[in-house]
């Protein structure tokens, strides 16, 4: 049995594929989320589909696609946003990191692994998918119960529509949404007992990765909200610590109670603040500090554990990685992120 291939903690919610039936992925292998295996290739007068293969022993991070022919083999940890190599030899027992991608020595990460014996492991293992079974339980009850009230004020406005016509429907739809925006927000606050989440340094055979799984699956993004100054509201409202002007076109957050935002920050479409990670059986999760007048481009990967000074500037499609320190008004980009320039000082605007 694999000794990291916890139930649950293989693959990521979010894993995309071509046809599932040319993936090949090695035991005790983790794939995080937004990992996509891509074994279709389109042209403009052809296509073909093709095998995806990962071997034994290896960890991906967030946010990968992996092409057909790629090159990685058993025991390689390949970086958030990394770059998968398709040419030259398959790498084993490497690291990778980077876009494009760098080898670095492959150390595997047992501090706050438990050395658990077999019988301990099918226990905690055997615990493990008991939990999966409650997770699964309070989720289709809650599931259930939103899906029961927003049909019973869908039948409510179809009832009064003939007394009050069209304005029946109007009142009937904003009630509904306002009821299932704070429906998610009040499923997740109760998911961490109204508490804010600390950070955490665990193996993943602890409770307590099953219970942040839980929360995982519990939580929601405000997306209906992107562009719009409610974005910020909903923000709060989730707990995240939020300052005045906030411009957020389609952020995402996984640990809301763990991200601070300063004033007139730009977050840009596509931008991950992840407050967690997830390495060879290890699972870490740290505060981010986002300061004042900090833009994050388009598509942009925050780590956890990460500083950003006032008036820095993120590059789109930059990764910056976990533990970094952003100075103020400074321009960073690439994969990983790295200082190119200063930043240019905020333009006030003037009244004519």
């Amino acid at each position: 049995m694999p000794r990291s291939g916890q139930t649950g903690s293989n693959f990521g919610a979010s894993l995309t594929h071509v046809t599932p039936y040319l993936c090949v992925i090695g035991e005790d292998t983790m794939l995080s989320d937004g990992v996509a295996l891509t074994n279709g290739s389109f042209s403009s007068t052809s296509f073909a589909i093709g095998e995806t293969r990962i071997g034994s022993r290896s960890f991906l991070g967030n946010a990968i696609t992996y092409p057909m022919g790629g090159k990685i083999g058993e025991n390689v940890l390949v970086g958030t946003k990394t770059m998968i190599p398709i040419d030259g030899e398959e790498r084993h027992d490497v690291g990778l990191l980077g876009s494009p991608a760098f080898e670095i020595p492959r150390s595997l990460n047992t501090e706050g692994r438990k050395d658990l014996s077999r019988k301990q492991f099918r226990r905690r293992l055997t615990g493990k998918n008991r939990h999966n079974i409650g997770t699964m339980t309070i989720y289709l009850v809650l599931a259930w119960i939103r899906a029961y009230i927003t049909f019973l004020l869908g039948f409510t406005t179809v009832d009064l529509y003939q007394p009050y016509g069209i304005w029946a429907l109007a009142l009937g739809s904003v009630v509904a949404a306002v009821f299932n925006f704070f429906w998610s927000v009040m499923v997740e606050r109760a998911a961490t007992g109204f508490r804010r989440l600390q950070p955490q340094f665990c193996s993943i055979y602890e409770p307590y990765f099953w219970w942040h799984e839980r929360f995982w699956k519990l939580s929601t993004q405000p997306a209906v909200f992107n562009g719009t100054p409610f974005k910020a509201i909903a923000w709060r409202l989730l707990g995240v610590p939020v300052g005045r002007r906030l411009f957020d076109d389609g952020a995402s957050m996984s640990e809301k109670t763990l991200v601070r935002l300063g004033d007139d920050c730009t977050l840009n479409a596509g931008v991950t603040i992840q407050a967690h990670s997830m390495e060879d059986g290890v699972f870490k999760s740290d505060h981010v500090a986002v300061g004042s007048g900090v833009t994050l481009g388009a598509g942009s990967f925050i780590h956890y554990g990460i500083t950003i000074g006032d008036g820095a500037v993120l590059a789109p499609d930059s990764f910056v990685m976990k533990g970094t320190e952003v100075p103020a008004r400074a321009r960073w980009q690439g994969n990983p992120a790295r200082e190119v320039a200063a930043a240019a000082e905020p333009r006030v605007p003037t009244r004519i």
